[in-house]
């Protein structure tokens, strides 16, 4: 943008002149920049990271559920419960939810999406959203002393900015605990763990039993922030219903009955 806007400056420049006839003025160029900046400076040398950083490394599950993206949740709606229920404590309000891998955690926090949308919620959770934030997209591509330490910074500083309107939503949480930790950096656990004291962060997680006792209980400062859900396996009875309900989409995209 700067340098196009350095050409635009340039009297008597063919690209000026062109960019001139098709009504693209210097002043235009200054405002979709803005715009898509959303009101951001540049602080660093990689400054295009900082800039709508919820939607460059996370999804918008209530949007995405508004949008019909996300697919029928057969039951769980006593843990879906229970997570409205902490989330909506004055303190110790970040539900973690712990289960063996493919129990339907995940489907959980859907499920609490798709309320939202509909508002099936008590008022304290109407019109907020969900974000899901993808770790790995966050550390890949994080060669250097601090970037990934700045790339989440971005991040909560668009949720903080939100003034509690964002819910975020960790899979595999335990991964923050070390995530991103160079020699002089923080890792994300703590990084978190200041805004997750003043209340400043609405946070889902998720994980095994096994790796929140290796990773998430070890870190007390950490651990004492969260409420645990335990997401069991569905019985058998459990598991025919969610077959029964999702059988009809399952049908239909497969092309078979």
């Amino acid at each position: 943008d700067t340098l196009t806007i350095a050409v635009m400056q340039l009297h008597g420049d063919k690209f000026a002149d062109y960019l001139s006839a098709q009504g693209i003025t210097e002043q235009k160029v200054r405002n979709v920049v803005e715009k898509i900046r959303g009101g951001q400076k540049v602080t660093t040398k990689n400054q295009e990271d900082s800039y709508q950083s919820l939607e460059k490394y996370g999804t918008d599950l209530v949007q995405a559920a508004r949008d019909h993206k996300l697919g029928p949740i057969i039951g769980r709606d006593e843990e879906i419960l229970d997570v409205i229920r902490i989330l909506s404590r004055k303190t110790k309000n970040n539900p973690v939810l712990i289960g063996a891998p493919g129990v339907g955690k995940t489907a959980v926090v859907e499920g609490l999406a798709m309320r939202i949308a509909s508002n099936d919620v008590p008022e304290n959770l109407k019109n907020k959203t969900i974000f899901q934030l993808d770790m790995g997209s966050l550390i890949a591509g994080a060669k250097y002393r601090g970037e990934f330490e700045e790339r989440l910074q971005a991040v909560l500083k668009e949720v903080k900015k939100a003034e509690g309107q964002i819910i975020m939503f960790i899979d595999e949480i335990h991964n923050i605990v070390g995530a991103g930790k160079a020699e002089g950096s923080m890792d994300a656990g703590n990084i978190l763990k200041p805004m997750l004291a003043r209340g400043e962060l609405h946070l889902i997680g998720a994980t095994t039993i096994d790796e929140y006792r290796k990773y998430m209980e070890k870190d007390k400062a950490l651990e004492r922030r969260f409420q645990r859900v335990m997401v069991h396996e569905p019985s058998v009875e459990d598991t025919i219903t969610i077959l029964r309900g999702l059988s009809e989409s399952l049908e239909i995209h497969h092309g078979v009955r």
